[in-house]
Order: structure tokens, then sequence, then C-alpha cells
């Protein structure tokens, strides 16, 4: 596939800069763009996890930039899901998976970007982001934990912090994985109902899902507040987990092409050497 195709692809999703998104208007199940149904979509899924694959390598070669993919969803949106799928291929000595909790005492201590700086990708790095720094403009909105003057002016300094990761040399992209409070109630009753999956569900998830409206409004304005030119956001309809990976591959793929890492110049001399 060539890389305008990815770019095409990609475009559907993109958050522009500014725009209100309407997150009731987003089909979750939608289908647009997928080369075929679940089987044949699946197989093309397998092609661009080796693609992925082949150009981290290159990343981790370079060994100048990074890059860091920022994952949020609602609870059983699928962000586990999407990490072990789509990094099938990939170096595990180049990819740093950071997953943010509650923060802890000491966390709470400083300021709230604080502990998410020291888990951005260094060069070489492929990041991910298993929630981030906008649980503190979600949850924290939602469940009242700050005053609106001090969530609300968060905005900004995300924007400052990821213009920061930018000028340094990663690339941010961030995914909202869009799910129907349907699929998540069928998502999170399969977690109760399989007691291997048991230890995933927490009995304050079903508190969370009382508030859906509220985070509905949440995600909405923090993706208009914070999509930028170099730091996107991609609404991705997520309720078939096969369209899900094949489009946040699109997307990867994309930003993959268009940074295009290249292998360092040998070293001289080395044409003619043996090994003995």
């Amino acid at each position: 596939m060539a890389g305008n195709e990815f770019e095409d692809n990609a475009a559907r999703w993109r958050v522009h800069p500014g725009k209100k998104v309407h997150l009731g208007d987003i089909d979750t199940r939608s289908k647009a763009g997928a080369p075929g149904n679940k089987e044949v979509t699946s197989k093309v899924v397998e092609g661009l996890v080796a693609q992925l694959g082949e150009w981290q390598t290159r990343l981790w070669a370079e060994g100048s930039r990074s890059v860091l993919m920022v994952l949020q969803a609602m609870d059983a949106g699928g962000k586990d899901g999407t990490i072990r799928k789509v990094f099938t291929g990939v170096n595990p000595q180049g990819v740093r998976v950071a997953s943010f909790k509650a923060p802890t005492p000491d966390e709470l201590a400083h300021d709230f970007l604080w502990r998410i700086h020291k888990q951005a990708p260094a060069h070489s790095e492929l990041g991910v982001f298993n929630r981030s720094h906008y649980e503190d403009v979600l949850i924290v909105r939602v469940n009242e934990l700050a005053p609106e003057d001090v969530w609300r002016a968060r905005y900004d300094q995300i924007r400052h912090f990821e213009e920061t990761l930018t000028a340094a040399g990663t690339t941010v992209v961030k995914f909202f994985l869009h799910i129907s409070p349907d699929e998540q109630a069928e998502r999170l009753q399969a977690r109760l109902d399989d007691p291997t999956k048991r230890w995933k569900f927490a009995a304050a998830d079903l508190d969370v899902r009382k508030h859906w409206d509220a985070y509905q409004s949440a995600y909405e304005d923090a993706l208009r507040e914070t999509s930028t030119k170099d730091a996107p956001w991609y609404v991705i309809p997520a309720d078939r987990k096969w369209y899900r990976n094949w489009a946040i591959l699109q997307v990867l793929l994309a930003h993959m092409e268009r940074l295009a890492p290249e292998f360092p110049p040998e070293e001289e001399g080395l044409e003619g050497l043996t090994v003995v």
C-alpha cells in the first residue's frame, strides 16, 4: 500500500485543530474504508503489523527521534488489546509502555505532568501511554477532583507539553478508542463471566459507567482543545476490534512513512572484511 493511501485513510479519523467533535454522531461500529470483512481485514492487519515492525527497527537503529502513541478510552475500550495486537511484530527493546493509574502521594506532590514526562520515550523508542496526562482533564473533571479553573487551564499546559516533545524530536499520535455503552456493557459482563478475566473488573467500573454522558462531554472538549497539527487526535470506531486494529495501523504507518527513519551509515572500511 502506498503512503498516500495510509494518509487518506488516517484523515477520516483525524480531529482538526479547534473542531468540535460530536461523539454521538460517530458510528462506533463503522467499517468505513476497511479492505473487506473481518477475515479479510484481519489478514491485511498481519501484513501491516510486519510493516510497523520494519519501521520500528529503522527508528531504533537511527537513534535520533521517537514516536509516542497515546491511548485513551472508556473502561473496556480496548487499550490493552490494541497494544497486544498492534505491537506484535516490534522489537521489545525499542518499545516502552507506560500505564497510568491513580497518582501516588509522591506524584500528587508534584505538578500533574511530572509523572508523565518521566515516561516519555527516549530517542529511538516507540512509546505507548495506556491512559495518560489526559486523565487530568477527564476523571479530574467528572469527579470534581479539582476546580474548573484548574483543570481547564490544563488544556493549554498539555498543548505546551506536547509542543516540547515534538520540538525535541518526538512524533505524538493520540487515539481515542470510541465504543458504545452497549459494547462496554458486553465487555464488562464478559470479564465478570470469565474467571481468568475477572481480575480486570472492579466494582468502581459500574460507578464510572453511570457518568457516561459526562465523560463523553469531557472527551469532546479535550479532543477539540488539544488536537493540533503536530500532536493530532484520532477518533477510532472501536466496537469491532478487527476494524480498530486496522484503523490504528493505518494511522501509525502514515506517521511512520512521513517520519521515514533510516538506518545509519555503515562504518567506513568494512567492505572486504572477513570474519575468521
